[in-house]
């Protein structure tokens, strides 16, 4: 799917920004760069993932415009000259976008904020849709490693698994945005599915800056 879907988005973007599970902070930090460092920010795989590089450029204009539109909505922001890309980031850019020449600015997530407060990150940053940045939220629906670990590849979902993911489909299809931000209480097993939140807050950043368009079909 993210091999295909740079062909089915409307136009080729001028700048992506990314929020990633793997980058969480007290307050939200917008990462500057020249040049986007490919960080290999995990363990214990095979010696071909920590080869793998992508040097996509930094966006500096788009990070500054971005630390502005949060500024203006009252959110605090920080800001990073030498962050680069984590594997949240450069992973599904890679498969998108293989030749690395967009550039790239990434925005952190709160540590412990809630879904609400993700989605008015969001909210505020709504505006760079307008002038070609593809805003993409990557994590994961469902992020239960113990859970995970000793299964083969091949083993049945577990209904835990997909009963959560059934429920959210249905929201985000139908765009019931006060359902999904209380996800934590309404959904089937969420707590299990995720043990703690961030991989899910990027969905939330994505939601607020779609704004209206969440649920819709491109």
């Amino acid at each position: 799917f993210l091999a295909g879907l740079a062909d089915i988005l409307p136009e080729r973007p001028k700048a992506i920004l990314m929020i990633s599970a793997h980058w969480e902070r007290l307050r939200p930090a917008v990462s500057a760069p020249p040049a986007n460092e490919t960080i290999h920010d995990f363990g214990g795989f095979p010696d071909q993932l920590y080869a793998i590089q992508y040097p996509a450029p930094g966006a500096p204009e788009t990070a500054t415009k971005a630390a502005a539109l949060l500024e203006q909505a009252g959110i605090a922001v920080k800001r990073s000259a030498t962050r680069g890309l984590d594997h949240g980031a450069w992973v599904p850019l890679h498969l998108m976008y293989p030749h690395a020449d967009i550039p790239v600015v990434q925005i952190s997530l709160v540590r412990a904020a809630s879904a609400a407060a993700h989605q008015k990150i969001g909210n505020a940053l709504a505006e760079l849709r307008e002038e070609g940045v593809l805003i993409v939220g990557s994590g994961s629906l469902t992020h239960n490693l113990y859970e995970f670990r000793g299964h083969s590849i091949d083993a049945e979902v577990p209904s835990w698994v997909s009963d959560f993911d059934a429920w959210m489909k249905i929201r985000l299809e139908n765009n019931q945005q006060e359902s999904l931000l209380d996800y934590r209480t309404q959904a089937p097993h969420a707590a299990r599915n995720h043990p703690t939140e961030e991989h899910l807050m990027p969905l939330f950043v994505a939601m607020g800056a779609a704004g209206a368009w969440c649920g819709s079909v491109w």
